[in-house]
């Protein structure tokens, strides 16, 4: 096995231009990543010089047997931590042969909101808090967790420390690290409040960015999962009754909310997200009525509600925000299965065109 580490772990760039360049890619369900790789000729740091490529839509549920090329388009690039050197990530979108992009493509509609002179000029930062739970491979039961049998109720294990209540960490650990050496904006992790359930945090990224950023770490996250032998789940309530849930808060402000009588924007903001809240539940992510109950931190998924430092409330504005007068709030409706590309630019799309 020294051996095949050793070929693994080769620096490429030791004996040649050449590098590898792993294109990712969205597949048909929304959630199920996809990626290969390629050699190109020499390292490349601008997407635009990146050639397109092609997939079998067919064969991840988007597109027909007898129609099956889809093409991929270069937009974004990350330093591969995996085979490190020159060579990198590449997050893509798909496209029709005409070049119209294919249904399951949601980056296409969240730049052209991004890339609307209104939206720029606001500057719309994000944080977005991506919970998961660490799974058992062959079994839908979290890690740590006895098969067929609950650990202890919950309350030691959130920011918990000890073999009983941090449940793996060294892959938290080891997604942390490749996400900064990517060059993913990951501002920080911590364990959550049902075992075997961690989050990390991405940002504040401005605009499209965000979204790029938030699929390759969870494409990162899976990766290290798949050499760790356990699996990742995105399920807004993985395990029924009185456990928490996973979701995706999304932490937001404009330029106009970070200066000075930003508060006002805000609560502006608040409201016209309260117009549109059944628009937005219905794109926040599926299964979310499982999650969005009323309990365990949660708002009720009918009701939209807001408040200061209140956590069971679908938005919230923190006390700092509060005193300063400006700032960003939190929408935590969104769940821990959203496509980032549609909640970032819906948020921006409700609050500032809207």
């Amino acid at each position: 096995m020294s051996l095949l580490s050793d070929l693994v772990n080769l620096n490429l760039s030791d004996s040649t231009e050449k590098i590898i360049a792993e294109y990712i890619w969205i597949g048909g369900s929304g959630m199920d990543i996809r990626s290969k790789a390629r050699t190109l000729p020499g390292p490349v740091s601008d997407p635009s010089k990146l050639p397109k490529w092609n997939y079998d839509g067919s064969s991840t549920g988007q597109a027909a047997g007898d129609d099956s090329e889809v093409i991929l388009y270069p937009q974004a690039i990350f330093r591969d931590p995996f085979r490190k050197g020159n060579n990198i990530l590449v997050m893509c979108d798909a496209y029709t042969p005409a070049g119209n992009p294919i249904p399951t493509n949601k980056r296409h509609n969240a730049a052209k909101i991004f890339s609307n002179p209104k939206v720029a000029s606001e500057e719309p930062w994000y944080g977005i808090e991506q919970e998961y739970t660490l799974m058992q491979k062959g079994v839908n039961w979290p890690i740590g967790w006895p098969i067929g049998g609950f650990p202890g109720p919950q309350g030691p294990y959130y920011c918990g420390v000890g073999a009983d209540k941090a449940i793996g960490r060294d892959i938290v650990d080891a997604h942390y690290k490749a996400c900064i050496y990517a060059g993913i904006g990951i501002s920080g992790v911590n364990g959550e409040v049902m075992p075997g359930q961690w989050e990390f945090q991405v940002g504040p990224v401005e605009g499209i960015s965000a979204g790029d950023q938030v699929w390759v770490a969870r494409y990162l996250l899976e990766r290290i999962t798949e050499i760790s032998g356990v699996n990742v789940s995105f399920d807004p309530k993985p395990v029924p009754g009185d456990w928490n849930g996973a979701g995706a808060h999304c932490n937001y402000s404009t330029k106009s909310m970070r200066n000075d009588g930003g508060l006002a924007v805000i609560k502006k903001a608040i409201e016209k997200l309260q117009v549109k809240h059944k628009e937005h539940i219905a794109a926040y992510g599926e299964g979310n009525e499982r999650r969005l109950t009323g309990k365990h931190e949660t708002a009720d998924i009918n009701t939209f509600s807001w408040g200061v430092a209140n956590r069971g409330a679908s938005v919230r504005v923190g006390r700092d925000t509060e005193k300063e007068g400006k700032g960003y709030f939190e929408d935590r409706r969104p769940a821990s299965n959203m496509d980032p590309y549609v909640v970032t630019s819906m948020i921006a799309e409700t609050t500032i065109l809207g």
